[in-house]
């Protein structure tokens, strides 16, 4: 059974969706964790993870960019006041992302935040600084 558009009864034309030309990648060497990029995620990919401080993990919060949510908006970087989020070429993001995580770089896995239940992520890290 095809879709119908009800204001035009015609079937709807769903559209394929392309890959974006770039990708947003967080250096969080330079992160401060003021989660500003996330007010301005509109596809809510940017996610908060714990500090590289095991005892104590919610002093520094750290963001991170799920990539296979990103659709290279370019807003996160431009309201980022610590220019530490960068627009770069699709297939070089996968690179550099892996690099300029403070996880990879201690040898650990850490999970993102995970948002409250039915709550966009954007909202609840605020909940959750509040």
């Amino acid at each position: 059974m095809a879709l119908k558009d009800p204001k035009y009864d015609k079937p709807i034309q769903l559209r394929k969706t392309r890959r974006p030309k770039q990708l947003a990648v967080i250096n969080q060497a330079g992160c401060t964790g003021c989660m500003v990029c996330i007010d301005f995620c509109p596809p809510d990919c940017i996610l908060v993870v714990p500090g590289p401080d095991p005892e104590n993990p919610t002093v520094h919060k750290l963001v991170e960019v799920d990539l296979t949510l990103c659709i290279g908006c370019t807003l996160c970087a431009k309201y980022c006041p610590w220019e530490t989020i960068s627009m770069l070429e699709f297939n070089e993001a996968y690179n550099k992302a892996e690099e300029w995580t403070i996880r990879t770089v201690l040898g650990e896995i850490v999970e993102p935040v995970p948002a409250t239940a039915g709550a966009p992520a954007r909202r609840a890290a605020h909940a959750e600084a509040e």
